[in-house]
């Protein structure tokens, strides 16, 4: 009866601590939420990535994973696909040179290598793509001291175009207003290279960035192509402002179509 009695209270005792570790979590997300909305917080992450790459696909679900715990906190996310994995037997159909130029531009800022899985937060630091430890404190970091331009966005899509109109107060020519159509989700089975035989989840997908001068224009409209099989309810418009130099994102906002 002793013995029932121990391991009776060792359970709940190992409940209870459970229990308070939640409360205690998603407390601490709420009081960072709140402050963050006080501080005008924001955090942009960016992940360079490969469907070639075998270290990849845990930052690949992370993203996803951040999406969901975050999704109604200032946290904008964009997953850039690097094209430079694709001699190595797979041709990732998301990658870009482009997204290979971005990388190597934050290698000379932040003076890092060049590595995938590799994210960024805010411009200002990097992480390995999986560090699911260290990137949760740069965004809590981030959503409590860093402070937000305002970026107004609207978008429409016709039968070609995407039309997205914007707005900002930042004047500074040293910035440029980067905005970047991003498809939510996607997949793919993958053929050949590191990851041959895996069934790929991506989210955030960078498919088209256009780059604007503010110190020429504060406000306009942008146009993208329509991408093939385009969906409003899967696909969004994410920009933010960065300085060309240092690196640093100084406001960010996101919209969906209407």
């Amino acid at each position: 009866m002793i013995l029932k009695n121990l391991i009776i209270v060792s359970a709940f005792t190992a409940l209870l601590f459970a229990t308070s570790a939640f409360i205690y979590q998603n407390k601490e997300q709420k009081t960072a939420q709140h402050l963050a909305d006080e501080n005008n917080g924001f955090a942009v992450l960016e992940l360079f990535t490969s469907e070639g790459c075998s270290s990849c696909p845990p930052a690949d679900e992370l993203m996803g994973k951040i999406e969901k715990d975050y999704k109604d906190q200032p946290v904008y996310l964009l997953s850039y696909h690097v094209d430079y994995w694709n001699r190595l037997g797979w041709k990732d159909r998301f990658s870009t040179a482009e997204n290979s130029r971005r990388q190597q531009e934050y290698s000379h800022i932040l003076n890092s290598q060049v590595y995938t899985p590799q994210l960024v937060v805010n411009g200002k630091t990097e992480f390995v793509g999986s560090d699911e430890s260290n990137i949760k404190n740069a965004i809590q970091k981030a959503l409590l001291t860093d402070k937000k331009t305002k970026i107004e966005l609207s978008a429409t899509a016709s039968q070609k175009d995407i039309n997205v109109s914007y707005k900002t107060s930042s004047n500074d020519p040293k910035n440029m207003l980067l905005i970047n159509l991003v498809e939510k989700h996607s997949s793919t089975q993958v053929g050949k290279g590191e990851n041959e035989g895996r069934h790929l989840h991506h989210w955030q997908i960078v498919h088209q960035q256009n780059s604007i001068s503010l110190n020429k224009q504060q406000e306009g409209t942008t146009t993208f192509k329509l991408p093939e099989g385009f969906s409003p309810e899967n696909w969004e418009v994410i920009a933010f402002i960065q300085n060309v130099k240092t690196g640093q994102i100084s406001g960010s906002a996101k919209t969906a179509f209407k």
